[in-house]
């Protein structure tokens, strides 16, 4: 498919850990703060894809009515990190066919309001279906934390790593954080901060852990006509590739680790894993930065071995050797300073980040030179950007 794809507005409302303001006032703040970005004008948007949060948004008619838009394509998917390349490549096939010209991915959370995913003033209904991210409320496991830190210690007893490794993730992503004036957590976190802090499930600490906040954010993409009038510069949807499905996969976890319903075997990634690289015509080497979905930190082990920027059980090293550092690495990770850092907003604050560094817009945490930058997660799901 010819990809005819831009980014032309986006827009974030802060990140808030209050609980003051429903989902609907900040994906309407969300909107407005993306069309002044763009420079486009409401009745632009003629499309909406939105990925809802905590508690159960509203449906995307009432949205559309509520926030002033007419539009002739809408669709919704259900708030989660592993919906954002989905929604975003949705949006895209959308404006190449010519199904809309300008649509809005609006994701608006709450997840302080509701104390967290799983916490006591959440619903099955917000969560789709009890379990899927491998809670086992007859063991005590009853929220997403649960599922990750199986995983991380099934990776553990696998490739010989521990808990010390693990904590350069969430080091190396408050090091960015203290570079972004909008991040919540911006003191300095030392390996004795990690190791006497408390564990949510061994082994995970609680720095392993993302917040929990609310906050939005709307991006509009478009095609390369409209974007030749927004008012800042355009980022190119470049490529893009699917999330991966079955029994195989599992949302805190990468094929191989035998975590919840997986087999336990030798992984390597297949062609589907870097089918973005090939269809791109783009290498690793490309790549000035990588931005994950990390609710928690072994997440980003996954993400780097799943699309082959590390073999197998190598992960720890590499970022224990500063190499996902914006201080010399040779692959930036989550330059915003990430769930773990910057906040919550189910990974779409990370696109916003994707935007202003390739408008050279980041000051301090700016990648040098950067040209193209990839979204990509431990689910297979990856889309590549670059700027025009």
């Amino acid at each position: 498919m010819n990809i005819d794809a831009y980014i032309a507005g986006a827009g974030r409302t802060d990140i808030s850990r209050k609980g003051e303001k429903t989902n609907l006032e900040l994906g309407i703040e969300a909107v407005k703060i993306a069309l002044e970005d763009s420079g486009f004008d409401k009745k632009d948007i003629d499309g909406i894809v939105t990925n809802y949060g905590s508690p159960v948004g509203v449906d995307i008619d009432q949205f559309a009515m509520l926030t002033g838009l007419n539009t002739r394509f809408s669709t919704q998917t259900w708030n989660h990190g592993r919906m954002v390349g989905s929604v975003l490549s949705i949006a895209a096939m959308a404006v190449s066919h010519g199904l809309a010209n300008v649509v809005a991915c609006v994701c608006s959370v709450g997840f302080a309001k509701i104390g967290g995913v799983g916490g006591e003033k959440s619903s099955s209904e917000f969560r789709g279906v009890e379990g899927t991210h491998g809670e086992l409320p007859h063991y005590g496991l009853s929220g997403p934390v649960s599922g990750a830190a199986m995983s991380v210690q099934k990776y553990m007893n696998k490739y010989g790593v521990n808990s010390e490794d693990l904590a350069y993730v969430p080091i190396t992503l408050r090091n960015h954080a203290r570079l972004n004036p909008r991040a919540l957590r911006r003191s300095e976190l030392t390996l004795d901060d990690y190791h006497n802090s408390r564990y949510i499930v061994e082994p995970l600490h609680v720095f392993d852990c993302c917040q929990v906040t609310d906050g939005a954010v709307c991006i509009l993409v478009t095609n390369k006509s409209m974007a030749k009038n927004a008012k800042n510069k355009p980022v190119k949807i470049i490529e893009m590739q699917g999330i991966r499905g079955g029994r195989e996969e599992f949302i805190f976890s990468r094929p191989g680790l035998g975590a919840y319903q997986q087999s336990d075997f030798d992984f390597k990634p297949d062609e589907w894993d870097l089918n973005i690289f090939k269809k791109s015509g783009l290498n690793h080497a490309d790549i000035d930065g990588l931005y994950t979905y990390d609710a928690f930190s072994p997440l980003v082990w996954y993400t780097l071995e799943r699309f082959g920027y590390c073999d197998p059980g190598d992960a720890p090293e590499f970022v224990k050797s500063g190499n996902i550092s914006l201080s010399g690495g040779s692959l930036p990770v989550n330059s915003n300073g990430g769930l773990l850092s910057e906040g919550h907003l189910s990974g779409w604050n990370h696109i916003v980040e994707i935007v202003n560094q390739l408008r050279g817009n980041c000051g301090d945490r700016q990648i040098k030179d950067a040209r193209f930058l990839q979204w990509g997660t431990c689910f297979g799901d990856s889309l590549i950007f670059g700027g025009e």
